[in-house]
């Protein structure tokens, strides 16, 4: 069946960096646009960063010149480089794979902290 593992999440002080990997499973991940996406206390969930299956990235404004999404169709896996990290940033992250004409698939999350 379809998986999407996260890892990486934790603790971090402001500024400083995580590195978030999606580990993908029972799909042709090579044909699926890879994204993450976050949702924190009592907001919904919004879109972080997107790779589509050609390597052209996308970024929410709030993130941009300070996420790095990227992916590697090799080990079907997609990573998310975070540094300059604030406090704002805390929120659990969902890694997330879509291709048209079918239901989006989404990772159980893991949870990001950023706080001194």
């Amino acid at each position: 069946q379809v998986q999407l593992v996260e890892s990486g999440g934790g603790l971090v002080q402001p500024g400083g960096s995580l590195r978030l990997s999606c580990a993908a499973s029972g799909i042709i991940f090579k044909v699926h646009t890879m994204g993450w996406f976050r949702q924190a206390p009592g907001k919904q969930r919004e879109l972080v960063a997107t790779i589509t299956t050609g390597g052209s990235t996308n970024y929410a404004d709030s993130v941009k010149d300070r996420f790095t999404i990227s992916r590697d169709n090799s080990k079907n896996t997609v990573s998310l480089q975070m540094n300059s990290l604030k406090p704002e940033d805390t929120a659990v992250y969902y890694c997330n794979a879509r291709i048209s004409s079918y239901p989006d698939k989404w990772g159980q999350g893991t949870q990001v902290i950023v706080s001194s």
